[in-house]
């Protein structure tokens, strides 16, 4: 069996704070230089126009205006695109939620994810609701899933996307002082779920906030493929999708008790059960 290749491109920007337009024209010309490269899909970090802000009166969108604006840019570079925005809900529900859509090469939407566990520890939580379903959706064959950020530290939500994905995107706003976190955490959804994770993060002073990117693609095994730290750019890097042959040789998955664990969650067999 030939395994389903994918070349990728990961964008590590020093987000233009809350500025839309400014930020617009700067993907168009990351897209651009990905397809010159031979890109065939080029991912953002998370709210990648406006950086993470809490400021949803400015930021939030009815209309999924980025979402038209970075469909009309797929269809002209024909690559597909992935990136971070606001929903505003605020009619329907009182706040807005933090998306991440996908669009393909004709500029369809392939998915829009709502990050499901908003930070509250920033006050994530008191401006956006957290969303209700997983992502998936296939890039040249390979089965992928996508979180935001936050979601990261949260594992059974991984476990439960790899049982079909075999790519995980994680696009971020992840601060430098928590970056051995985010380094440890992708290395540890990698090993446990033997997946890739692709993580995209920004990078600079962005609102007050300073980011060191560290954006990388983290194969099964745990290791880096490749990494950009400390910097505006972009790694470009072919996947070849050799999940389901790396999980039939080190077989993990077989061994977990999903029932078992369901009940440890909900308050049964924490006692007898144990031995």
């Amino acid at each position: 069996m030939v395994d389903n290749k994918i070349k990728l491109a990961l964008v590590q920007p020093q987000i233009e704070w809350e500025e839309k337009e400014r930020n617009y024209a700067s993907a168009g010309k990351w897209i651009g230089e990905a397809v010159r490269q031979g890109a065939e899909a080029v991912f953002f970090p998370e709210m990648s126009f406006t950086g993470f802000s809490m400021n949803t009166e400015i930021t939030g969108e009815k209309d999924a205006r980025t979402i038209e604006h970075m469909s009309a840019l797929a269809r002209q570079h024909h690559v597909s695109v992935g990136f971070g925005w606001v929903k505003d809900c605020v009619e329907t529900c009182g706040k807005c939620e933090n998306h991440y859509t996908i669009v393909d090469s004709a500029g369809e939407v392939l998915s829009d994810y709502a990050k499901l566990h908003p930070f509250s520890y920033s006050g994530e939580d008191l401006r956006f609701q957290g969303g209700s379903a997983l992502a998936h959706f296939a890039l040249r064959g390979i089965p992928c899933s996508s979180f935001i950020c936050y979601d990261l530290r949260f594992p059974e939500v991984f476990q439960a996307a790899s049982r079909r994905a075999h790519m995980i995107i994680v696009p971020a706003n992840w601060p430098a002082k928590r970056r051995d976190h985010w380094r440890t955490l992708l290395r540890a959804r990698a090993i446990e779920n033997q997946v890739y994770i692709l993580a995209v993060n920004c990078v600079g002073e962005i609102g007050g906030i300073s980011y060191t990117g560290d954006s990388c693609v983290i194969g099964p095994d745990g290791d880096a493929r490749a990494e950009l730290s400390g910097t505006e750019g972009m790694i470009v890097w072919e996947l070849s999708d050799d999940v389901e042959r790396l999980r039939r040789e080190f077989p993990v998955k077989k061994d977990r008790r999903e029932t078992f664990y369901a009940g440890l969650l909900s308050g049964a067999g924490e006692s007898g059960d144990l031995v």
